[in-house]
């Protein structure tokens, strides 16, 4: 018996982008206006078709699944798990279904009730059970929870799991979905349809897609990641014998099925199979094809960056561009945008093409080229001062070159002599670096003022450099400032890494340099070679003898490798100071000793804490690691902080002195032994 099985899920928010928006009733209506919709289209005719919306039942506010087949509404099946961890916050605006196996009626509103001419339809959690084999959905949450719907309902005899997904992006994420669902399947059998949401949801997560089907712990097709088609349908033609066989002979699972408490069934009178296929021919288990970490940083962060211009009506993207890694793995993954947009084209995604035309104000232009593409929707700037070196320059001109933007070189000199003057005037003290005798004060104010009209020339720029090209339309500015500088701290305030959008401000230094390398050999960009090689310097403090003397990692006092640890450990691990220490002092027990790994541990939480405020004003940034600092919703946390963390670092003292008493007393009570 062969079943064909088309992933056709339709979002309408599945229970986070919407955020707030929930408690409005507008919300509710409009779901309902679409739904209708929906139900009345030709395109739905014969299909089972599961579409997302929030419910008011009773009062109570549900993440629902409507499931429906011919203008009829069959179940409304609510979410039993809610997401409410990292970035998600479902319970603030849903309640679970929390009545096992159990269904009510719901009243449809007037405007369904038109259509399908039902009054009430089945809500609960229950299953369908069609002519030939039985249904049960998951909503994205259940699978990842520890007590997963699908494991009763398969032991119920359901054979056909569907899971309406809102699962984003992050680095190495995705073998974690493909196992959870190959994993469903094969302890106890079945088939597993998975629809994940795709694009960006106005937001700093990114849907990559991936929508999968497995049967008995095999894939047996897979969709695409990181597309930037609309839509996406996925086929695949299974035996349902297969899964009956498979169940067979696993006895635990049989002697389990045999006590599990049944589901409600809603009867479908509908098939999905039919009885002359016998010849057809049935899909195969296939290999997943996973994307490397840099593959990902290429292709991820451009969807969202390509979703976001699209959306914004804006003519394209301006990125202070100094000739440093960050910046330029910025502007290598806009040149990335570029080509996935070219190729887009090719293929023939007309939405692409049409959202291509509107940017560049041209009704009949086809993006071919992507570094002609580039030219037109990609400003970037170079802005020197007297600190910067002819190195940098050199570099930013030559990448800008390889990759087509529209390049432009400034001095920021007479703007920075400005300010300066104004302060001067004011109050009749000139401040100084520290290399000409200035306090560190001064040092840190001159070097921020730097950076600050940077930001100010860039909103400029990117405000009026098409009115100067007889072009139509701003530039969105783009931030470059990556998560281990974020959680360090390591920016100035309001300064340019204050943008309007940060395609790399979750993405680790260790991972940029990756990509970096990624970039040269596939896109061919041989003017990052020097990048990779140069040392990151913010270029803030006086030139010595021409040559660049300031370094980003002597600043900071700690290695990007050590940033990236520490933000492990601090957002993932849960550590605060001393767990950080004491998990720390065995991980770098062949390179520092206990008092060093304190002393490192301590500056850490120091210059993390004294620069958290920062993190109220960070730009919004691409979502791609679990250690982020974002202060808007994923890592809530004060941003004022008592410095000194007395108590925590004196029980990271107390623990350094007793190891080192430990260390020394098999050494003392030998010298004693030996003087005796």
């Amino acid at each position: 018996m062969l079943a064909e099985f088309l992933i056709s899920y339709v979002f309408i928010r599945s229970g986070y982008g919407c955020s707030d928006h929930y408690y409005e009733s507008d919300t509710l209506l409009h779901s309902f206006q679409v739904l209708a919709k929906l139900l009345e289209s030709p395109a739905t005719r014969d299909i089972i078709c599961d579409v997302g919306m929030p419910v008011l039942h009773r009062n109570v506010r549900y993440n629902c699944r409507v499931i429906f087949l011919n203008k009829k509404i069959l179940l409304i099946r609510p979410k039993i798990s809610l997401a409410n961890a990292g970035n998600y916050r479902e319970l603030r605006w849903f309640t679970p279904w929390n009545k096992a196996r159990h269904v009510e009626e719901y009243f449809l509103p007037r405007i369904i009730q038109e259509v399908t001419g039902q009054e009430t339809v089945p809500f609960g959690d229950a299953v369908l059970a069609t002519k030939d084999t039985c249904l049960g959905a998951e909503i994205c949450e259940e699978l990842w929870a520890p007590n997963s719907p699908h494991i009763e309902m398969g032991l119920d005899g359901v054979e056909i799991f569907t899971n309406s997904s809102g699962s984003h992006h992050v680095l190495r994420k995705a073998h974690s979905r493909v196992d959870l669902v190959n994993s469903a399947t094969a302890k106890n059998g079945g088939i597993y349809i998975l629809a994940n949401q795709k694009g960006c949801d106005g937001d700093r997560l990114y849907y990559d897609g991936c929508a999968m089907i497995s049967m008995n712990g095999e894939t047996v097709a897979q969709g695409s990641q990181f597309s930037l088609d609309d839509v996406e349908v996925l086929v695949a033609t299974l035996d349902l014998e297969d899964v009956r066989s498979y169940r067979a002979e696993i006895s635990s699972r049989n002697l389990a099925a045999s006590k599990v408490n049944p589901y409600p069934r809603v009867k479908v009178n509908f098939a999905l199979s039919c009885s002359d296929d016998v010849a057809v021919p049935t899909c195969m288990p296939i290999q997943w094809r996973h994307h490397s970490p840099e593959e990902e940083i290429s292709l991820g962060p451009a969807c969202w960056l390509w979703d976001y211009l699209r959306r914004s009506n804006q003519a394209g993207f301006l990125l202070p561009l100094s000739g440093g890694i960050d910046s330029s793995a910025t502007a290598c993954i806009v040149y990335s945008m570029c080509h996935q947009v070219c190729l887009a084209v090719k293929n023939g995604n007309a939405d692409v093409l049409a959202d291509a035309r509107k940017i560049v104000s041209d009704e009949t232009y086809v993006p071919e080229d992507p570094r002609e593409f580039c030219r037109r929707i990609f400003t970037t700037c170079y802005m020197a001062s007297e600190n910067s070196s002819q190195d940098t320059c050199n570099r930013a001109k030559l990448l800008a070159e390889q990759i087509g933007s529209y390049h432009i070189s400034l001095n920021i000199d007479a703007a920075v002599k400005a300010i300066v003057g104004i302060f001067s005037m004011v109050t009749g003290r000139t401040p100084r670096f520290s290399v000409y005798g200035g306090s560190s004060r001064e040092n840190l104010a001159l070097q921020n003022v730097q950076a600050r009209i940077r930001m100010v020339v860039a909103y400029l720029f990117a405000q009026l450099t098409l009115w100067t090209r007889g072009v139509p339309g701003g530039l969105l500015v783009l931030g470059s400032a990556n998560v281990d500088e974020s959680l360090r701290g390591y920016l100035t305030k309001y300064d340019c890494s204050s943008a309007d959008i940060n395609p790399i401000g979750g993405i680790s230094k260790t991972d940029l340099k990756n990509f970096i390398q990624y970039c040269i050999e596939n896109f061919q960009l041989t003017a990052l070679r020097s990048i990779m090689s140069a040392p990151p310097t913010a270029e803030l403090e006086p030139l010595v003898d021409g040559q660049v003397a300031q370094t980003d990692e002597a600043d900071m006092g700690m290695t990007y490798a050590e940033l990236s640890i520490y933000g492990k450990l601090r957002k993932i691990s849960k550590a605060g100071p001393y767990s950080m220490f004491c998990k720390l002092i065995n991980m770098w027990k062949e390179i520092c000793t206990p008092r060093e790994v304190a002393s490192k541990v301590k500056h850490f939480f120091r210059m993390y804490s004294i620069n958290r405020h920062k993190m109220t004003t960070l730009t919004p940034s691409y979502h791609a690691e679990n250690y982020s600092p974002d202060d808007n919703r994923f890592d809530l946390r004060p941003f004022l902080y008592n410095t000194t963390w007395s108590w925590q670092f004196r029980c990271i003292d107390e623990q350094v002195n007793a190891l080192y008493f430990l260390d020394f007393t098999p050494q003392l009570l030998l010298r004693i032994c030996l003087y005796m």
